[in-house]
């Protein structure tokens, strides 16, 4: 069901935080949309006890699009990277989490976009909406090229779609490396073991100039930044 229901069960208040920014966001303004979102993340970090370390923030510029690519190690990842990226951004979710309940019309309503994985045609005519999107809002969009969480801890290898998406929107690619979220709630688990958390920023990848051919170059250029990002050998679970 997601990140939502599988952090309400593992801690009440999370139910309390997330029904008041919930309602506060659905209420108001796209920007304020945004700042309840980084509430949330915040305040389920607090909750959980995990105290973040974050790298790079410099490469980050207000006033510009994005599109950022994260390793994906636990549902802890989302409230950690919505917490610290100092921009509007945007996610690029499977289509099922805009049919659950109160969590679906938030998703719609602050402009994330449902990809149809399992219709291929249609998942590419979302990721050029998508590009055109950071062409014309100049919001950014945050994506997990991997496809899912990692069930080893190791870095797996990566779908091409994060680099045809910042091809099309000529946006620089900034890499994420997320360290440490698998200890504090692995996949499948039920309770938070509080600890710390880092969030490696890396430097913007331009793509000025790339054509839709050079996205295998593109996604393999990506996986690699992480990895250095991450050190040796290819495992966040440290």
């Amino acid at each position: 069901m997601g990140v939502l229901w599988t952090l309400l069960v593992v801690d009440p208040l999370i139910i309390l935080s997330t029904i008041f920014c919930g309602t506060i966001a659905a209420l108001t303004s796209p920007k304020t949309q945004t700042a309840m979102a980084r509430l949330w993340g915040r305040s389920i970090l607090k909750f959980a006890g995990v105290k973040v370390e974050v790298v790079g923030l410099e490469h980050v510029k207000p006033g510009r699009g994005y599109v950022f690519v994260s390793n994906h190690l636990s549902y802890m990842d989302t409230p950690t990277i919505l917490a610290f990226i100092p921009v509007d951004f945007r996610f690029l979710a499977k289509e099922e989490l805009f049919k659950i309940p109160f969590m679906g019309n938030h998703l719609r309503r602050a402009g994330h976009i449902a990809v149809p994985l399992k219709d291929p045609r249609g998942s590419v005519r979302t990721l050029s909406l998508a590009a055109k999107t950071i062409q014309s809002l100049g919001i950014s969009l945050l994506v997990f090229p991997e496809g899912g969480r990692s069930d080893n801890g190791e870095l797996k290898e990566f779908k091409d779609g994060a680099a045809y998406l910042a091809i099309k929107a000529e946006a620089p690619v900034i890499p994420l490396a997320v360290i440490g979220t698998r200890k504090v709630l692995p996949m499948h688990g039920k309770k938070f073991t509080s600890g710390p958390v880092k969030l490696i920023i890396g430097e913007p990848i331009q793509t000025t100039g790339m054509t839709i051919r050079d996205r295998a170059a593109l996604t393999t250029t990506m996986r690699d930044r992480i990895v250095e990002m991450l050190g040796t050998p290819v495992n966040a679970d440290n």
